[in-house]
């Protein structure tokens, strides 16, 4: 009966090593792609009022300055 379990071990061993060995292979097959350009710089900005800094493109614009939301825009204005 142990014979029996060396058999199916050793079977999956070899299923084991067959599969590694084919995804090994793979890799190797595959063809490398060239770096591309980095992505553009996000400028940063700070709100006038509590000096958070955040991306320019989700900053509120106002007459005192750049603010980070709209309660901030309002409380510098009045």
């Amino acid at each position: 009966m142990s014979m029996k379990y060396l058999l199916v071990i050793g079977l999956a061993l070899l299923v084991f090593w067959l599969w590694r060995h084919n995804r090994q292979a793979e890799k190797r097959a595959a063809p490398r792609r060239a770096p591309g350009p980095p992505p553009p710089a996000t400028e940063i900005v700070e709100c006038a009022v509590c000096k958070v800094h955040l991306p320019k493109s989700e900053a509120l614009i106002g007459q005192g300055g750049v603010y980070c939301g709209e309660a901030h825009r309002r409380q510098a204005a009045g």
